[in-house]
């Protein structure tokens, strides 16, 4: 290791950000962005090997983009670490969990006019060598919202990673805590946390521990009680980046009743789960109504697998279909009869109302005419009027002190 454990480079301004042209990407980089990439910079010109780098979650590319431009740049020249510009696309590894990150990086790469690397895919929890994962010597990662996201990347880098792999995982201030120190401890024998800057800082994990033990997947079994019907007992499974867990989700719950209770539900073949998630609605019904068959879409890579966990630990896989989509861009105009569809309230770290209101325009552009859509969201961002708009008439089936559960039938 060029430096002995508790220590790190002192970072500066680097050539990795000054010489590269971020005018084309859009969304702007952000400075944690651009700390990251000068952190990396400080371990590469300290003798960290430059070649083998993988990138978690990169939102936009901003840390794409900088570094396998300078790769290219150098392809060839002595003493560079690629000696090809088909070796220095292959050197950047990226995995995203969110399929909208992946179109980011390559929608900015074009602008850039730079090659994108082929995003890796989740690796399956029996792969082997995830090759992703496997040899990497540099990771770069933005802090995830989620613990749970935080400690199945870290146990596949402690798993997978080359020996002196250097974890750099930036957050802002204000949205990190002790406990990711703590996850990363649990995999990496030396832990740090670097200098602030711009209300930013890098940890920085080095030396795999041996031996540690895969939390993944998580499970957890839920007794669903429907009115004057037959408690269901419901296995939920997840992976990290999944939203909520195992958990059976408060609004997802009242949105079963309101559409059990409904009457003529399904009145379909087939259902779209738009957002499934942990794969709750999607086994339930499944469950519940044995000739119905589900067709589960979730724009998380982490959700779909998960979906496919919990459909296998209830044994309807045979009729439950997992597809990772972003706003159903896959589905014909006027194709589904039926759409459940729990949105999103926050983008991020932010609530933000204009994420659910993009899904419910792509749920309505799929349903056909007379076909039904069934929403749950928090009553205070009053989705209603969208509904109304987008789809048309829409009925209130349910609401408690948090939740709205309406029907809207496609005009």
């Amino acid at each position: 290791m060029p430096f002995p454990a508790g220590q790190t480079p002192d970072v500066q301004p680097s050539a990795l950000t000054a010489n590269f042209d971020f005018t084309p990407l859009s969304p702007p980089p952000e400075a944690v962005d651009l700390l990251l990439l000068d952190t990396a910079a400080a371990w590469w010109e300290n003798g960290h090997p430059r070649e083998d780098v993988l990138i978690l979650d990169d939102r936009t590319g901003a840390l794409t983009l900088p570094i396998l431009d300078s790769l290219i740049t150098e392809a060839g020249t002595p003493g560079a670490a690629c000696a090809t510009v088909e070796e220095a696309v292959t050197a950047v590894r990226v995995l995203a969990d969110e399929l909208g990150a992946e179109r980011a990086l390559g929608g900015n790469a074009r602008r850039a006019e730079l090659p994108a690397p082929v995003p890796a895919e989740l690796p399956s929890l029996d792969e082997p060598a995830p090759a992703a994962f496997t040899g990497v010597h540099t990771v770069l990662m933005h802090l995830p919202r989620s613990l749970e996201t935080l400690t199945d990347w870290a146990w596949l880098i402690r798993e997978h990673a080359a020996p002196d792999v250097v974890v750099l995982a930036v957050g802002r201030d204000k949205h990190m805590n002790h406990s990711m120190n703590q996850v990363l401890e649990k995999n990496f024998t030396d832990v740090s946390a670097g200098r602030g800057r711009s209300k930013s800082r890098v940890l920085t994990a080095r030396g795999p521990r041996a031996d540690v033990p895969r939390s993944a997947p998580r499970k957890n079994t839920h007794t669903v009680t429907i009115p004057g019907a037959p408690a269901t007992e419901l296995t939920l499974c997840s992976l990290g980046a999944t939203y909520g867990g195992t958990k059976l989700d408060p609004g997802t719950r009242l949105m079963l009743e309101a559409v059990e209770a409904h009457p003529g539900f399904p009145g379909a073949e087939y259902l779209i789960d738009f957002g499934s998630g942990n794969g709750t609605v999607s086994a339930f019904l499944a469950l519940r109504h044995p000739q119905l068959k589900v067709i589960a879409t979730d724009h998380s890579a982490s959700a779909v697998q998960s979906t496919q966990l919990t459909a296998e630990a209830n044994g309807v896989a045979d009729r439950i279909e997992t597809v990772r989509d972003d706003a159903l861009s896959r589905f014909e105009d006027g194709s589904a009869e039926l759409i459940l569809l729990n949105p999103p309230f926050h983008q991020g770290n932010a609530v933000d109302p204009g994420a659910a209101h993009r899904l419910i325009r792509a749920a309505a552009r799929v349903l056909a005419p007379g076909g039904r859509i069934y929403s749950v969201w928090n009553s205070h961002l009053k989705h209603r009027s969208v509904l109304s708009k987008e789809v048309g008439i829409t009925e209130q089936l349910a609401r408690d002190a948090r939740f709205t559960v309406t029907v809207s039938t496609k005009r």
